[in-house]
Formats: C-alpha cells, structure tokens, sequence
C-alpha cells in the first residue's frame, strides 16, 4: 500500500483532484454546521427592488437565486446530493456490471451469451434519453434517480469486466482449480474477482464523474432531483431565465460540477497508472 501511494503521489494532477474531491466531501459532511442559512429559507431582503436576485456580496457571499434564498447554502447541500447519488447510483451501477460480466465472462455458454446480449442492447440506448425515459416512467425522486442512473451506468463495466473475465479463465491456475474440484462460486470469488479488483476500483472512480453530470443533467432537464432538496442541476434549471441578468447563477452550480468531475477524472486516470501495469511509466 505505502508503494502505491508513493507511485500514486507522483502524479501531482491525481494528487490535486484527490485533495479537491476531499474538500467537497468535508464541505457536504459539514454542511449543516458550515452553511450560513438555511438552504430553503428565502429572505426578504434577498432580492432587489425589481424582484431580481442579489449579486454576490458580504452577506451573500455567491448572491442569492431566484426566491432570495442564499446560493452559497443552496451549493453545499447540493454538493451532498450530488456525492450522494455519484456514489451510492454508481457503486449500484459497478456492482450490477461486474457482477453480470463476471459470470458471463466465465459460465458462457447460452447464459453467458443472453448476458452479453442483453448488454449488447442497453449500450445501443443512449445513456441520457434512456434516463429520461426511465425517470418519466417511475417518479421523479432521490430514490428513482439513484435506481435510475445505476440501470443506465452498468453496461460498460460490464463489458470491460466479461472482456478480461475470458482471458483470466484461460490461466493455468483456473484450470488447476477445476482440476481440484473447485466450484463456479469459489473460483469466481476466490481466483477471478482478486485480479479484476483493479480495474473494478478504477472504472468505480472514473463513473462517479459520469454520475454527477448525468444526474446534473436529469435535474436540469426536471426528472432528477425535485425541489426542495438542493441539487446543482436544478439550480441551474431555476436560474436559466436570469442568465444575463444574474450569470453566477448558472456560473457557480456550474463550476462546482466540472470541477468535481474533472477532479474524479484525474484520480481515476491516476489510479489506472497506478493500478495497471501496462501504463507505468507512460506520459
């Protein structure tokens, strides 16, 4: 572990995203005890005379929406539904698909086929219409979009995880397994899922990116979170009628999702060199 972190460290832009991702997990841990308001108290005095929002400011510190409700409250909030549902829907999604490609990639045969087809036909959806399509049908909710991104997130792990799960089956020590008279369980669990915990480990951290920004996006387009829980798509959707006249808005809920994206980005890049030999050493 103290050689992985050390290999791992030397990567200063996987380090940077690490410390960034840390950052917005204490902010969302904290954020009942950090936050200055309530997220859903609307102020008074939180809009102008013209009933516009409030810019950023010594109160304010990222202005008010668009019902005076403090913008800087409303982020961090939101920053714990969006990890929230990053991790718990795509650790959901990671599960589902490396389970499904493990036993494909190893059983074969007819179930391991149906397996495959099967996930041959959800990757022909595309990801985001097939949300949509799922969130109009069950109710928009925290639940749903969990349960909705995990069913849309599985299939390419899957694939991954079946890919490598038919080479390693062909390694002398499955087969000196078989000779032994182990069983399909306890080489799927005891022989193959140890070496594909690597992979699994870097293609978990890398979906919390896609998570986010799919979620963002079912939230923006109204069938993700629903008001009043806090979540940066759908202050991004409130606001998108005042971009020009109140641009950090859009701007702020904006920024903290590319940055918490990009961040998961560059850990999961740093841990696929960290993890896979075969990147070592490259750029």
């Amino acid at each position: 572990m103290a050689e992985l972190w050390k290999r791992y460290r030397r990567d200063r832009l996987a380090v940077a995203g690490l410390a960034v991702i840390v950052l917005f997990v204490t902010a969302a841990l904290l954020a009942p005890l950090i936050s200055p308001y309530d997220p859903s108290q609307q102020f008074f005095d939180g809009l102008t005379l013209e009933g516009s929002p409030l810019p950023p400011g010594s109160r304010f510190w990222f202005g008010t929406d668009t019902n005076g409700r403090d913008q800087f409250s409303r982020l961090l909030f939101g920053a714990r539904t969006s990890l929230l549902i990053g991790i718990v829907a795509n650790g959901l999604a990671v599960l589902i698909g490396t389970s499904l490609g493990l036993v494909a990639g190893y059983v074969r045969g007819l179930a391991g086929a149906a397996i495959m087809r099967f996930t041959d036909l959800m990757m022909a959806f595309p990801p985001l219409l097939l949300a949509i399509a799922l969130a109009a049908i069950l109710k928009p909710g925290l639940n749903i979009v969990i349960l909705v991104i995990a069913l849309v997130n599985w299939v390419q792990i899957a694939r991954v995880i079946y890919t490598e799960t038919v080479a390693l089956s062909e390694r002398e020590y499955i087969e000196a397994a078989r000779a032994l008279g182990a069983g399909t369980g306890r080489i799927l669990v005891r022989h193959l899922l140890p070496h594909l915990v690597p992979t699994v480990i870097v293609y978990a951290t890398l979906g919390i990116a896609t998570t986010v920004l799919l979620e963002s996006m079912l939230s923006f387009l109204g069938r993700g979170v629903q008001p009043p829980t806090p979540a940066w798509g759908m202050m991004i959707f409130e606001s998108q009628s005042y971009f020009l006249n109140a641009p950090w808005l859009v701007f702020v809920p904006g920024a903290a999702i590319l940055i918490l994206a990009l961040s998961f980005n560059l850990v999961g890049d740093g841990l696929r060199d960290v993890l896979d030999p075969t990147q070592r050493g490259r750029g």
